[in-house]
């Protein structure tokens, strides 16, 4: 066994703890035991524990796919952790710093702590990284994984790549060595925060492309959403001492498209809703889960703030979200600012 928790060919032995049933939890659970490995998933609800046990799905937010015999779901956070080799917290943002206090005791420099939870710590607009260290320490080695990738597509084996930024390369390869199969291919990455930011100021961007199209504004609008949102992410994420080749890769460019263009985004589907007329809660009630753009759009701006970088977008989105702006009149003000030079 080497420092890293994995043996000569670079796998993890033991099993792995994925904490968090929601779709994307379920879906990498998935993938871990389609390549082998076995899973404990958690989910705080017992009820929806037992449903899953004996449906061997997850009928609540991953319909129709079979729960494979390796898959073991849990209630109790201690079992699930018990004898895991690597842990993968998969909650909402709003809950990370919720479930490290749970699990804290259990994160060693062996298991490590990686997360494919997309957002920032509420309140701070803080890296979930900084949220970790704060709890586990400098000496936990640490990966979030992230990149283009609907869970419904990722639990039925259709072909999917996706980054793993992590505190050291070592960490990292462990990561996309555990996660790669045949249909599902896995980069590694040292820029741990790039590959977070990324995750994070997409969803904020598919809520704007969202309300577009909902506002009937046609596809030259959401191009331009996108490209000058990737400029926006490009340009907090220079100041946040990020890699320009990670915001253009998957973590990035190929998340946010995906994100934006793609009807199984929960973000877009919010904004759809918001351009039609529709109320932030209707949309939410219609959507069933969490819109992590919501709480994304906040922290956005509180980064951008304190970096002193300028978000037009995202800051239209805030303001729509949270100060009463009108949507239309968003794209209007967006439309109407001053020419400059495009890669300034």
């Amino acid at each position: 066994m080497t420092p890293n928790g994995v043996n000569g060919d670079g796998q993890a032995q033991g099993s792995v703890a994925v904490l968090g049933a929601g779709s994307w939890g379920t879906a990498l659970a998935i993938q871990l035991a389609r390549v082998g490995r076995s899973v404990r998933l958690w989910s705080r609800d017992l009820e929806h524990v037992r449903a899953m046990r004996r449906a061997r799905c997850n009928a609540r937010y991953l319909p129709g796919v079979e729960l494979d015999p390796a898959i073991e779901p849990i209630a109790d956070p201690a079992a699930a952790m018990q004898g895991a080799s690597r842990i993968l917290v998969v909650t909402p943002s709003h809950a990370f710093g919720e479930t490290l206090d749970a699990i804290a005791d259990h994160v060693t420099t062996e298991t490590g702590l990686a997360w494919a939870t997309k957002g920032f710590e509420p309140g701070t607009g803080r890296f979930l990284s900084a949220l970790a260290r704060d709890r586990l320490g400098d000496a936990i080695p640490l990966a979030a994984v992230s990149g283009p990738s609907f869970a419904g597509e990722v639990a039925r084996g259709l072909p999917t790549a996706v980054t793993v930024g992590a505190s050291t390369p070592e960490f990292g390869r462990a990561w996309a060595e555990l996660l790669h199969g045949s249909s599902f291919r896995a980069y590694y990455t040292a820029d741990l925060n790039g590959a977070q930011l990324g995750g994070a100021v997409k969803n904020v961007l598919a809520i704007a492309c969202g309300m577009a199209d909902g506002l009937g504004l046609g596809d030259n609008t959401r191009a331009a959403l996108i490209t000058r949102g990737l400029a926006e992410m490009m340009r907090l994420g220079e100041a946040l001492g990020c890699q320009a080749r990670t915001l253009t890769g998957l973590a990035g460019m190929g998340d946010l498209v995906l994100t934006c263009t793609g009807d199984a985004s929960r973000n877009r589907r919010f904004g759809l809703a918001l351009g039609r007329g529709g109320s932030a809660d209707q949309a939410r009630a219609e959507i069933g889960q969490v819109v992590e753009g919501v709480d994304a759009a906040e922290e956005v701006m509180r980064a951008a703030e304190r970096a002193g970088v300028e978000m037009p977008i995202s800051e239209q989105v805030h303001g729509i979200l949270f100060k009463g702006w009108n949507a239309a009149k968003g794209v209007r003000v967006l439309m109407e600012r001053e020419p400059k030079a495009e890669t300034d």
